[in-house]
């Protein structure tokens, strides 16, 4: 969540910096109204306050005066309601900036590009070339009807559309990249954790997919229980309501789960293959550390996982997303793309952000520095989307026969 302190004081500043964010500039007015009108009342609450303190050191003088406090205590319980009364207002005007804050993405690091949407993002680096073919390459949905990996109708059948079921060789890289990702991110000192694939309300909000994005969870009927749409949900809100010891931080996280989204709004977008579904596997990279810290722990995030696309022989290259294409909790993100021949072009397998204290505030996870507590800074990556990476496997090490090699590092996990 925003830092309304900030957004009041610096507001010009701050709502210039939304706006790039593509913020409605009439939500950011209505909120500065509210401000001014917070200021109005607290002024005035301030004021009966004084009054009442006066009016209460009268009533010795009064009495040693033996004057009549009659009017005196009239006086001083309008004041009181008066007090009650502006005290309400005040509370319900603090609690209106709060749920407007909560519609509000994370204001956008300086260097983040102007933009609206995935067309305006900068290349800034490639990895690996890609490996030229002496025969027209497919796409993935085509090799694996010819292997038999992916069983897209039975999936259909179990479930609905955009569910899928692995099979043979398939089902065993899958695993098979579950495993190395892990091992990888643990080399790189990352702590392996295993988190619960249902998250409640709280935890929700906490990383900011609720309550905007309620339309693309899976809610669980009866319970305050959702599906998981990343594990950046359960692992960040592992020390959800928590203040941490400086001296741990920053600490290094790394989980496997399978995610579930609706994909509200997706309708048409990736119809074919295994893209874009509404269950899907990954590993993910989670880091929380101190705001001194974030930057270069940032970078570490991103050289993981762009190392472990390397280490697989996957060519890719890194974007630096625009202010209108980020996630809503972030204030930088780098996406992954890695090269898929069958179609000719690169597309995302990881993105990297910093949300800076924007979660952390939402979560109250804070660490102790000295005598104060201050919030700490989350970060949060894919490494990898396993589907996707599956998918890019298949379609780089594709042979003229149809058939796929297996990268040499994932050998000896089958």
């Amino acid at each position: 969540m925003v830092d309304l302190r900030q957004l009041e004081k610096e507001f010009d500043t701050v709502s210039a910096a939304l706006q790039r964010r593509g913020v409605d500039e009439n939500l950011l007015e209505r909120i500065k109204t509210l401000f001014e009108e917070k200021k109005t009342v607290q002024k005035r609450l301030e004021a009966a306050q004084a009054e009442q303190n006066a009016k209460s050191r009268l009533f010795g003088q009064y009495k040693r005066e033996g004057r009549d406090v009659s009017q005196l205590q009239r006086e001083v319980a309008e004041n009181k309601a008066r007090i009650a009364a502006l005290g309400e207002e005040l509370r319900a005007l603090e609690e209106k900036l709060t749920e407007l804050a909560t519609t509000i993405p994370n204001i956008p690091d300086p260097d983040v590009p102007d933009g609206a949407d995935e067309e305006d993002n900068v290349e800034i680096g490639k990895v690996l070339k890609p490996a030229p073919f002496a025969f027209k390459p497919k796409e993935h949905w085509e090799l694996a009807e010819e292997n038999g990996w992916i069983d897209f109708e039975r999936g259909v059948k179990i479930a609905k559309s955009r569910f899928s079921a692995l099979r043979f060789e398939g089902a065993r890289l899958e695993r098979a990249l579950i495993n190395y990702m892990l091992d990888f991110n643990r080399d790189r000192g990352f702590e392996e954790v295993y988190v619960p694939f249902m998250a409640n309300s709280e935890s929700l909000f906490g990383t900011g997919q609720l309550p905007k994005f309620a339309d693309d969870l899976f809610k669980i009927e009866g319970e305050d229980l959702y599906m998981i749409p990343t594990a950046e949900v359960p692992v960040t809100n592992l020390f959800r309501d928590e203040i941490l010891k400086k001296k741990d931080l920053p600490l290094r996280l790394t989980a496997y789960t399978p995610c579930f989204r609706k994909e509200a709004g997706s309708a048409g977008k990736d119809t074919r293959g295994m893209i874009r579904q509404h269950q899907f596997d990954k590993v993910e990279l989670v880091c929380i550390t101190t705001p001194e810290e974030s930057d270069k722990v940032f970078e570490e995030m991103v050289a993981c996982a762009s190392d472990l696309l390397a280490s697989l022989g996957l060519p890719h290259r890194l974007m630096l997303l625009c202010a209108g294409d980020m996630g809503f909790s972030a204030a930088k993100t780098i996406d992954l793309e890695v090269w898929l021949p069958g179609q000719g072009k690169y597309r995302e397998i990881s993105s990297v952000s910093n949300t800076r204290d924007f979660q952390a505030r939402r979560a109250k996870i804070r660490f102790k520095d000295e005598k104060k507590n201050r919030l700490v800074h989350t970060l949060n990556g894919s490494s990898l989307a396993v589907g996707r990476t599956l998918i890019a496997i298949m379609e780089n090490y594709q042979q003229a026969d149809g058939s796929i090699l297996v990268p040499d590092v994932l050998r000896p996990y089958l």
